[in-house]
């Protein structure tokens, strides 16, 4: 048999979704048909995450209703803190999140309900606990108390709160909500796709979301935005930007936050956050931040733009979660604390049309050998 080996699985289609639409080539990204733009400037996270679930705009009752059940499930079981808080002093936060999500599969009665009304009612759970888990890791490994969800605040300000012990201003909450809503889900990524490989096997809803963190931890998926600030920090100033960014074309080394698997003109939701990155730069007495970052793109459209390679959505998002407070290695944790809702609702989606995933390989090893007995080789 002759086949096409499609490297990285590029051009592969597997499965049919409603969720997401990217056109690479314009640099367009839907959800529901809805461009992201305008999700991210008119709707909230609770409700894309409702959206996504469901496949429709809810009602002002229904988003009422999933927002409630959100706020009513924030609280994790006690265990589970207590061994977040024992887990070793400088653990990478993934690896933290990884085992804390896979515990509390163990601790949850239901884990094992693979039904469509079991995977979404864990779903939610686990929407509206990823938040709690995330803070309580971030305040355990710098040796603070966690401090417990509360129940008035959105989804977003809520997290503020918890990881940093004080109520976040709504302009805070605000700008958190976009950066979820930006991030919630983009189609077919390495993260969603092993999420879907696990559920298809008629796995558990955590066995599923755990895969994905784990696929999210690598460096080539999650924690981009995190390598852009070093770079800016490396760069130091905006007299420095250009002849760094050279010496780099230069040298055919790689740039963080520049090009994308799937997007060969502007990721949009990079445009969406160039705006916020400009005014929180400013507003924190560090717009050499946002000079660097506007310098290297405009170097990087000039000389790359022509072969498909612009900023993608890390490129601005490191210098929003930093006038946050969100400490460099907790970007990739809060990917996932938005990606989540992407997650669960492909695993729902897939699964309710279920078929095992089981690609092939070309082999090219050797044929026709023989077993060599150990004394004579």
């Amino acid at each position: 048999m002759t086949a096409t080996i499609a490297k990285g699985l590029e051009g592969v289609l597997f499965t049919e979704s409603k969720l997401t639409f990217i056109n690479g080539t314009e640099g367009i990204l839907t959800h529901l048909g809805i461009p992201i733009q305008e999700w991210a400037e008119k709707s909230t996270f609770e409700e894309l995450s409702f959206a996504l679930l469901h496949g429709k705009l809810p009602t002002s009752e229904e988003l009422a209703k999933f927002d409630a059940e959100l706020r009513a499930n924030r609280e994790v079981p006690a265990e589970l803190l207590r061994a977040i808080a024992s887990y070793p002093k400088g653990a990478h936060p993934m690896q933290a999140l990884r085992t804390a999500v896979s515990h509390l599969g163990l601790l949850d009665s239901q884990a094992e309900d693979t039904s469509a009304e079991g995977r979404y009612a864990i779903g939610v759970r686990m929407i509206a606990q990823f938040s709690t888990i995330i803070a309580a890791i971030a305040r355990a490994q710098d040796g603070q108390d966690v401090v417990a969800p509360r129940a008035d605040l959105t989804h977003a300000g809520n997290f503020l709160y918890m990881l940093k012990g004080h109520e976040p201003t709504p302009e805070e909450a605000r700008l958190f909500d976009i950066a979820l809503i930006l991030h919630a889900d983009h189609g077919m990524n390495a993260s969603t796709f092993t999420a879907i490989a696990t559920a298809s096997t008629l796995s558990d809803m955590y066995s599923s979301i755990t895969s994905a963190i784990g696929a999210l931890k690598g460096p080539l998926h999650g924690g981009a935005n995190e390598a852009v600030m070093d770079m800016l920090d490396e760069i130091g100033t905006v007299e420095n930007a250009v002849s760094y960014i050279t010496h780099k074309l230069d040298n055919k080394e790689k740039i963080m936050g520049v090009g994308h698997r799937v997007y060969k003109y502007f990721d949009p939701r990079s445009r969406v956050l160039r705006e916020y990155a400009a005014f929180v730069s400013e507003k924190q007495g560090k717009s050499h931040y946002y000079q660097i970052l506007e310098t290297i793109e405009k170097e990087i459209v000039e000389r790359l733009g022509g072969k498909g390679i612009y900023p993608n959505v890390d490129f601005y998002s490191g210098v929003v979660y930093s006038d946050l407070g969100i400490k460099k290695s907790y970007f990739t944790p809060i990917f996932g604390l938005a990606r989540i809702s992407g997650w669960v609702a492909s695993v729902i989606e897939y699964t309710d049309n279920n078929r095992l995933l089981r690609p092939d390989a070309v082999y090219t090893g050797a044929k026709d050998q023989h077993y060599v007995e150990i004394a004579q080789r």
